[in-house]
């Protein structure tokens, strides 16, 4: 019987190319996407093209009653739910601390942290035996920013993503009992349009003679360890952050 994933932000960049490496090995996608409804539809062709299962379903998860709708489409399309990945994330644009206002601050925190919390608490609920579950993975996306600081540049994307690194530690023993692993994942300098949509459209060409590998790394490099730390192989693996950062 085919597993069932969820994918937040899964329709560019490395939410896209999870959905593609998991429907490639098995899993039924169910994808989220906030606003580029043509973007999540493409994906699911292409997967649906290739012989796989998958859906989209549009809503933004910085607001409770949109992820508890997603996860209410999920259980009512596909049954129950096996994995999570939380990938949906905002960087904003380059900045000094000082001039950072209080609206973007709590945006940043609000879909980065906030929503990756709804999140696992919906997944969570459906998950867990003490609840009628079985068990699952759970993978959250973090950032090497988590552990750089990104100073001069979005420190409050830092700030988001170390939060969600705390998070995963203590659901991870919190839910050991329970049988969800819960891990993440830490990509460095990815070449994805995250970084166009903050407005420095050049820093992966910029940059990526910096990395000790000597290049930008690709989403399909970061969604092979998240499809790793879901799949079997992992089984023993819970509590812990995997940087795909080429040594960064």
């Amino acid at each position: 019987m085919s597993k069932v994933i969820l994918i937040t932000g899964g329709s560019r960049g490395i939410g896209a190319a999870t959905a593609r490496a998991a429907a490639k090995v098995g899993w039924e996608v169910l994808l989220t996407y906030r606003s580029d409804e043509k973007a999540a539809h493409a994906v699911v062709a292409a997967i649906r093209a290739a012989g796989g299962v998958a859906e989209a379903v549009q809503g933004d998860i910085m607001h409770e009653k949109d992820v508890q709708t997603i996860f209410t489409k999920c259980t009512s399309r596909f049954g129950t739910l096996d994995g999570l990945v939380n990938n949906a994330g905002i960087l904003p644009p380059v900045a000094r601390f000082e001039d950072f206002d209080l609206d973007r601050w709590n945006r940043t925190l609000a879909v980065n942290t906030t929503g990756t919390f709804l999140c696992c608490r919906e997944a969570i609920r459906i998950m867990s035996p003490r609840h009628g579950g079985q068990g699952g993975s759970i993978v959250n996306v973090s950032s090497m920013a988590a552990v750089l600081g990104a100073a001069n540049e979005f420190v409050d994307y830092a700030a988001s993503k170390g939060a969600t690194e705390a998070m995963t530690i203590g659901l991870s023993r919190e839910l050991g009992p329970d049988g969800i692993r819960v891990n993440g994942v830490r990509p460095g300098l990815i070449d994805t349009e995250i970084h166009q949509s903050a407005g420095d459209a050049g820093r992966v060409a910029r940059l990526g003679d910096t990395v000790p590998l000597g290049r930008s790394g690709t989403a399909d490099e970061t969604a092979a360890a998240i499809i790793w730390l879901l799949s079997d192989a992992a089984s023993y693996v819970t509590g812990t952050t995997i940087a795909v950062s080429g040594g960064r």
